[in-house]
């Protein structure tokens, strides 16, 4: 058996068709996909524009956020680090959820975008919202799990990633 190649090209149906359930097992992490990529676009966007948020104290500010929830994280000195330069890490975060939200929605090495999604909601999470109580009252750890859906299958559908498969497997003849 050689490994990597794919031979059978039927169809696992008797009449060559798929039902309703292929079909929405086929696309069902593409909502998921849409909703990621645009929140973390506009999550990053919304930082890079709020000219209170990119400040090292004020109302409002990154670093005021970040020494708010420094004794109540469950890593202060991940917190400590980002105080070291709060608008330094708040622009870290903001283009970190930027590129990550365009390479999610284009699908654009999609399962190591997911990943940073995955990466910067744990980070939140053991940091802005980990005193948050009851624990699902704080949504990065939601967000966490959202992305490891991702992590594991990438973005099959509507992609670059899909289109670049696709074009390797033209060219190696249909066996990749």
């Amino acid at each position: 058996m050689t490994h990597g190649m794919h031979t059978d090209t039927h169809t696992p149906y008797l009449d060559g068709g798929r039902d309703w359930r292929d079909t929405a097992t086929r696309y069902a992490l593409l909502p998921l996909r849409v909703f990621l990529g645009v929140t973390f676009i506009y999550a990053g966007l919304d930082k890079l524009t709020d000219s209170a948020f990119m400040k090292d104290a004020g109302s409002g500010s990154i670093g005021d956020m970040m020494r708010a929830v420094r004794d109540s994280s469950a890593i202060p000195a991940l917190v400590d680090l980002a105080l070291k330069n709060p608008v330094a890490f708040g622009n870290a975060i903001a283009f970190g959820e930027l590129a990550v939200g365009i390479g999610t929605l284009l699908g654009v090495f999609a399962r190591l975008s997911a990943l940073g999604g995955a990466l910067i909601s744990l980070s939140l999470w053991l940091t802005v919202s980990w005193a948050s109580d009851p624990y699902y009252y704080g949504n990065d750890l939601a967000y966490l799990m959202a992305w490891l859906p991702l992590v594991l299958a990438g973005a099959p559908m509507f992609s670059v990633d899909a289109a670049r498969r696709a074009r390797r497997r033209q060219r190696s003849g249909g066996y990749r």
